[in-house]
């Protein structure tokens, strides 16, 4: 039976982690670092986008050989751990970041971006171990949930700290770490015998390679990581770059954003819950085609939309589907994932989520800088969630999967 305690405290890390995605991630400081630390040159969005990058790319080559390691050794626990402080200290450092601290602070976004996303891959993996499969969808969802609260709570930091950034990534820092400590003083993780002598690292590398050798051995969860890899490609470029189009295309200032992403989060949480509870009536799967389809239509309205007022409404919109697709698809992955492989997998679940960030931002950015438009770089986004639809249509919500 799920112990709803023990969920509340695992979703408690969700609340505090959503305030580094929304303060360094979404908007505060990569708007302080163009502006503030580079000095507004044109260049610094080619600093930040190389910075998104390489963190992403070790985070990805981190996530499956760690996960491995993690489920022969039963530490997903000591990983979070681990990652959680190396977000937390280097978040905590941007407080000296300031004007010409270019290189600096690209180091501290990119380690802490690290341990951030890494991170998220041994929080997720952990949601067998706090609840049972018939509640994984219900589990998932008060996560996000929990998470858009975290975030909603981190937007209004912003208004009173938006003339005092540097305090407020130090906030950010102590935010995270007081909501993570409930979660690291009292869940316990399910344990076995341990099952490999030798070197860990080397275990966790061949491992990797064996299972990408045999990835047609699990075709049922090979077509929906598939799929996944499309359709969050293009929801990640999204979280990237809104801040960027409204600032850009529409003009938000700093205090119109802030409200921007206030209405995104309160209607992501919403979200999460209202398909925690129809993913039980419509399905998973059905579910998630559902979000889908929403999402094209959403980027038909961003490129007809010519007014602040409407980008409101959009994005209200997009917040709904935002949490929820999220939460659905990893519910729909610790379905089909084995509970032995369940750090394993959920790696490649977050390699594919991290490397998807290097198409669509590139399409985005490609498709503005030719077409000169921002409008067509989002509708290009388009393409992304559809042949996402397509692939997902290759998935068996309830086939059961056997290793061979």
């Amino acid at each position: 039976m799920t112990n709803r305690k023990n969920v509340f405290i695992w979703s408690l890390f969700d609340f505090g982690n959503s305030s580094y995605a929304v303060i360094i991630v979404a908007f505060v400081y990569a708007v302080f670092f163009k502006k503030v630390v580079a000095g507004g040159v044109p260049v610094a969005d080619l600093y930040w986008a190389l910075a998104i990058n390489i963190s992403m790319i070790i985070s990805a080559v981190l996530n499956p050989v760690c996960g491995a390691i993690a489920d022969l050794t039963y530490s997903k626990k000591k990983f979070l751990i681990f990652f959680t402080v190396l977000c937390v200290t280097s978040t905590a450092l941007m407080y000296f970041t300031g004007e010409g601290t270019v290189i600096f602070a690209l180091v501290l976004f990119v380690f802490s971006n690290i341990g951030f996303q890494t991170g998220l891959t041994f929080y997720d993996a952990f949601m067998s171990d706090v609840s049972e499969p018939k509640d994984y969808n219900k589990v998932s969802s008060t996560g996000y949930a929990v998470g858009y609260v975290g975030s909603l709570v981190s937007v209004l930091l912003v208004f009173p700290l938006k003339d005092n950034p540097n305090l407020l990534f130090l906030l950010c820092a102590l935010f995270f770490l007081v909501f993570s400590l409930p979660f690291f003083l009292f869940l316990k993780e399910k344990r076995g015998e341990k099952r490999h002598s030798g070197s860990l690292i080397s275990y966790g590398f061949s491992k990797v390679a064996t299972t990408l050798r045999h990835i047609n051995d699990f075709p049922n969860l090979k077509n929906f990581l598939l799929a996944f890899f499309f359709y969050i490609d293009a929801v990640n470029t999204i979280i990237f770059f809104a801040g960027n189009y409204a600032s850009t295309t529409l003009n938000f200032d700093v205090t119109e954003l802030a409200i921007f992403f206030l209405i995104v989060q309160v209607t992501a949480m919403l979200g999460s819950i209202l398909f925690g509870f129809l993913g039980g009536r419509l399905g998973i799967l059905r579910s998630i085609f559902v979000n889908i389809a929403m999402w094209i239509l959403l980027t038909f309205a961003v490129f007809f939309t010519e007014d602040k007022t409407s980008f409101y409404i959009i994005g209200g919109f997009a917040g709904t589907f935002l949490g929820s697709t999220q939460s659905l698809s990893r519910t729909l992955m610790t379905t089909l994932t084995p509970l032995e492989f369940k750090a394993e997998f959920f790696g490649f679940y977050a390699l594919l989520d991290k490397t998807s960030t290097l198409l669509g931002p590139l399409t985005f950015g490609l498709v503005s800088w030719i077409s000169g438009s921002q409008k067509l770089a989002v509708l290009s986004l388009g393409l992304f969630f559809v042949i996402g639809m397509f692939m997902l249509a290759k998935v068996k919500e309830k086939e059961n999967l056997k290793l061979a």
